[in-house]
């Protein structure tokens, strides 16, 4: 990873490059095409982005979407300035827009424990919901998570990952790819 101006940030060294920058772009077209197929009978899609992580992801998939979409964004936190989560969700900041009777894509940057979404799916169906399905980029697929993703960018490495939104203590979240720290 040596010339590329990222590898070290505040002392710490990215491992390796996990997903780079094309592959990526070119599946996030992928899921863009498949969500637009599934929701093309439902009329305007509500895209729910879990901040801060989905981000990026979230904005280069919504431009692929084919449809009248919505965007408004939820805030949880399970992870602090740790590696793991703490397996507690505190929810910090929820949608403006209604959900009652609405159709929402839920797009998340990774799915490790499934604490978060095993707390908002079910916040997100009380409240109204038509329908909620997930798009998450990365899946760790731990044993024991239990929440259904309907669309997965990416099978992710049991590591902890930076990159594309994804952060460790706010840093690395604008490399245009996903490293392992």
């Amino acid at each position: 990873m040596s010339g590329d101006g990222d590898a070290r940030l505040g002392g710490r060294a990215l491992q390796r490059v996990v997903y780079g920058e094309e592959t990526i772009r070119r599946r996030v077209r992928e899921l863009g095409a498949e969500i637009s197929a599934a929701y093309a009978e439902d009329g305007q899609l509500l895209v729910l982005g879990l901040l801060k992580g989905s981000f990026l992801f979230l904005a280069d998939l919504v431009r692929e979407v084919r449809l009248p979409i919505q965007v408004d964004f939820l805030v949880a936190s399970s992870y602090g300035a740790g590696t793991s989560s703490s397996g507690e969700v505190r929810l910090l900041y929820e949608p403006a827009s209604g959900l009652d009777g609405r159709s929402i894509l839920l797009v998340e940057d990774i799915v490790d424990s499934g604490t978060t979404l095993a707390r908002l799916l079910p916040l997100l169906e009380r409240r109204g919901a038509k329908r909620v399905d997930v798009c998450a980029l990365l899946h760790k697929r731990l044993p024991g998570v239990t929440v259904d993703v309907r669309w997965v960018g990416f099978d992710a490495p049991n590591s902890f990952l930076v990159g594309y939104g994804l952060d460790h203590a706010e840093d690395f979240r604008h490399l245009p790819y996903i490293a392992s720290l």
